[in-house]
């Protein structure tokens, strides 16, 4: 009996030259690992997985497939399938090496860079069969071979053949006469005498020697692409003298194009004009003190941390409006840049990174709006440095793209931030790779954002040019990369800094992680949660030390102001955040009281004593009398006037307060009229006449239905418990050892069921290509037959859906109308009812 792996390294069919007559036949002579390589580079290969290799050959060949696998290939591997499907079907490597370097001894990097080319081709299965019969899959062919309605980036033509297909046989004889070769008897022997004179470098040079001056500028524009021009109906002579000869053939009415036999001739053979096979370098590199970047990083740290709880804190009490169409409001967004202080794209990311994180959602009301989530009160009682993890590890693995916010859609439809529509699959993969690439570079050292996005062109070109003046998606998020991992900290002036390599995985990278030519893995594994974790832990202790420690301590002045000389303790920053409003922020944060700040605090709750005996524990310096006074002038008012909803009403004690109200031109708007000596009602809400009263400078306070005052405190809203939104992915996932493993035991179980050779049956097929049959005495004969001897049968099994599939199985015990045995096809013991087996049949001795 044999296992499948056994089975699947023995049964690969090959044609009598040596090769491989098919992709599957070339698939089937491969070892397990290879397989693995394949479906792990190409996990769509595995959705759902092959019954065989016969269909994972397929599958590999159909065009999305292939379009995938092409775009996720080097600038180089690139440039040798484009050389591949220019060149003939099948090609020797020489030939190919040939349009790599040219006739004469072109680069040593080519061709030292060719083989790995190569092989990288064969092991996406894009390119099979031997060294001397070298195929691209066809739909790669089709892909890359050049068309009028898409140009080969090689900037090559169609051959002569291509080119004269349809031409009529006298046109064909004209051109070879004036080209100087004798005539044919037939178009095919005629286009074969043209291609082989362009081919011939010798006649070619005799004959292009003869050409006009002009005739060869006008080549020349033509040579590296686009090959197409146009000609007038009457073209000049050293025109007439071309077309005459084939060095241009017409295309359609009123365009010509340059052969590319001709075109190779002129290139002296080769395929690209810069072949490009290694990786540019990241130079000039520019060095800096790592203890330098590290500080600096980690104070942008701390002040990313404070600038998502400064945005998370005021929208807990009066978030957004979420748009009916989903996101924040082009004003919502310019009133929150102004409110932290920065600019309109760096409130869009602060906004996308606490929504990344799941600290910000809706809150699903009828009246929606932006608020935090319960996960944010337990992020506001975890360390810094792990709230700073929190917040990085969110926005590495985060789709969603803050970049985006303010630009329109391919719709013409504005993006929000916040919106349903920022999410971009490949932006995790790009902002890893930004990383990892500065990872390569010594601690300290950074390199210009150009270098960066060359090394990244070169990793992954993109596959259409992008329009004049615009940059492809990857070039943009690469650049939001950059931009988004200086405001988090992850890098300062351009270098990674500890924390930031640590979030890369156990030792970040390091220039042994490149693969050849200094080029990226081809496809990298990704971080399971449990490594996110640990690398967010691994973040989190390398921040911790370059903290700087937080501060329970102020310094009041006597200009209404005080001065935090450093972080604050969170109490201490949560008190004074809402006593007083923030003047300026740095080093050190100036705080300043004023009115409206103290009568917050006292809307919160707190009464004059609080508030002094708060500022006395935490100075440093004493209460300068101004404030003392101030504080004592708020809260001698605050409360002396109760707004209550009615619509609404004013009421206070002191009825000259109120008569002071009316007739003040400014309570205009609020409508106030008398409805007893010391009560006012109004048409507007409560909460207008409270900011009504308020602008005019008064400190009225909120009055319950029971007549008590109202404490508003911040933390007052919270959205019901909300998950962090899931990342998009860029197709489906790259499975792990366990999944690969199973996926190729069960391609080669499959693949054995389907080409072993059997013994005949004692009855024929059916007609129609149904199941070979037996009758039941013959499948429960040979089924005890294959239990004494131990060998293995192949049957026909139709389930209890009606599916039919076939198997190869070795039976170990049949008793009660079932069979029981090693299914090599599910690489499992199974029992199967007798009945449900249409036919069985020994397999070939080879096979047994």
């Amino acid at each position: 009996m044999t296992t499948p792996r056994d089975t699947g390294s023995r049964s690969g069919g090959t044609a009598r030259g040596g090769g491989p007559r098919t992709l599957a036949e070339e698939l089937r002579a491969r070892p397990d690992g290879a397989l693995g390589g394949l479906l792990r580079a190409r996990p769509d290969l595995l959705n759902p997985v092959p019954g065989d290799l016969t269909q994972l050959a397929t599958r590999a060949g159909t065009r999305a497939s292939v379009l995938r696998a092409l775009e996720r290939l080097d600038r180089f591997v690139q440039q040798t399938a484009e050389a591949l499907a220019v060149a003939p079907d099948p090609c020797p490597y020489g030939t190919l090496a040939a349009l790599m370097t040219g006739d004469a001894p072109g680069d040593p990097l080519v061709a030292e860079a060719l083989p790995r080319a190569v092989a990288t081709l064969r092991d996406q299965a894009l390119v099979w069969g031997t060294e001397d019969r070298l195929r691209l899959v066809r739909t790669a062919r089709e892909l890359l071979a050049p068309s009028p309605a898409h140009p080969s980036p090689t900037g090559l033509g169609p051959t002569v053949a291509e080119a004269t297909a349809g031409m009529s046989p006298g046109r064909l004889q004209q051109i070879i006469a004036a080209a100087g070769l004798p005539g044919t008897h037939d178009p095919v022997s005629a286009v074969a005498a043209l291609t082989a004179l362009f081919e011939d470098r010798v006649r070619m040079a005799e004959l292009l020697g003869q050409a006009p001056a002009e005739a060869a500028a006008v080549l020349g524009r033509l040579l590296w692409g686009p090959p197409y021009g146009t000609v007038t109906a009457d073209p000049a002579p050293h025109l007439r003298w071309l077309l005459d000869r084939g060095l241009l053939l017409p295309a359609t009415p009123g365009s010509v194009v340059l052969p590319r036999e001709v075109a190779l001739h002129l290139r002296g053979g080769r395929a690209h004009r810069a072949p490009e096979p290694a990786a540019p370098d990241l130079a000039p590199a520019t060095p800096h003190s790592a203890h330098t970047v590290n500080a600096a990083a980690a104070g942008q740290a701390f002040t990313a941390l404070s600038t998502v709880e400064e945005l998370l804190t005021s929208w807990e009490s009066d978030g957004p409006l979420v748009l009916r169409a989903g996101g924040l409001s082009v004003r919502d967004l310019k009133r929150t840049a102004s409110l932290l202080d920065t600019t309109e794209p760096a409130a869009a990311f602060w906004a996308e990174l606490a929504y990344a994180a799941g600290l910000l959602a809706s809150d699903g009301e009828v009246d929606e709006r932006y608020a935090p989530t319960p996960a944010y009160d337990d992020w506001l009682h975890l360390p810094a440095e792990q709230r700073w993890a929190r917040l990085a590890t969110a926005w590495l693995a985060a789709t969603r793209c803050a970049g985006l916010a303010g630009g329109r859609d391919a719709k013409s439809r504005p993006l929000n931030a916040l919106g349903p529509d920022l999410d971009r699959s490949p932006a995790p993969e790009v902002r890893h790779r930004v990383l990892a690439l500065l990872a390569t570079l010594p601690p300290g050292t950074s390199v210009a954002p150009e270098t960066l996005l060359a090394r990244l062109h070169w990793e992954r070109p993109p596959r259409t040019p992008a329009e004049p003046g615009a940059e492809d998606l990857r070039t943009r998020l690469a650049r939001w990369a950059l931009t988004e991992a200086e405001l988090l900290g992850v890098t300062n002036r351009g270098a990674l800094s500890a924390p930031g390599r640590a979030l890369l995985g156990p030792k970040g990278m390091g220039p042994e992680d490149l693969g050849p030519e200094g080029a990226a893995p081809a496809h990298p594994h990704p971080l399971s949660d449990a490594e996110a974790g640990a690398c967010a832990v691994r973040a989190a202790a390398a921040l911790a030390p370059l903290l700087p420690e937080p501060l329970d301590h102020i310094l009041l002045q006597a200009d209404l102001t005080a001065v935090a000389p450093g972080p604050l303790k969170r109490p201490l920053a949560q008190m004074l955040s809402v006593l007083a409003d923030v003047e300026s922020k740095g080093g050190a944060t100036v705080y300043r009281f004023t009115p409206a700040s103290v009568r917050r605090a006292l809307d919160a709750g707190r009464t004059a004593a609080d508030l002094k005996a708060f500022l006395t524990a935490h100075s440093r310096t004493p209460v300068p009398q101004p404030l003392a006074y101030l504080v004592d002038d708020v809260a001698r008012r605050h409360g002396h006037l109760r707004v209550g909803a009615a619509s609404s009403y004013l009421r206070c004690d002191d009825d000259a307060v109120l008569a002071e109200i009316l007739a003040d031109r400014r309570s205009a708007p609020l409508r106030l009229r008398r409805l007893a000596p010391t009560v006012l009602a109004a048409q507007a809400a409560p909460d207008e006449l409270l900011e009504g009263l308020r602008a005019m400078g008064y400190a009225p306070a909120a009055e319950s239905a029971e007549g008590d005052v109202v404490v508003t405190r911040a933390d007052a809203r919270r959205t019901p418990p909300r998950t962090a939104p899931a990342p998009v992915p860029e197709g489906p996932p790259v499975p792990d050892e366990t999944l690969l493993g199973a996926a190729v035991r069960a391609i080669r179980a499959g693949d054995m069921a389907s080409t072993a050779e059997r013994k005949p049956v004692a009855a024929p097929a059916p007609a129609g290509g149904g199941l070979p049959r037996t009758t039941s005495a013959e499948t429960l004969a040979t089924m005890q037959a294959a239990v004494l001897t131990g060998s293995a049968v192949w049957i026909g099994y139709v389930n209890a859906e009606g599916a039919a599939s076939q198997r190869v199985i070795a039976p170990v015990r049949v008793e009660g109308g079932f069979v029981t045995g090693y299914d090599h096809t599910a690489d499992e013991v199974r029992t199967y009812p007798l009945h449900r087996i249409t036919g069985v049949a020994e397999l070939a001795d080879e096979h047994a």
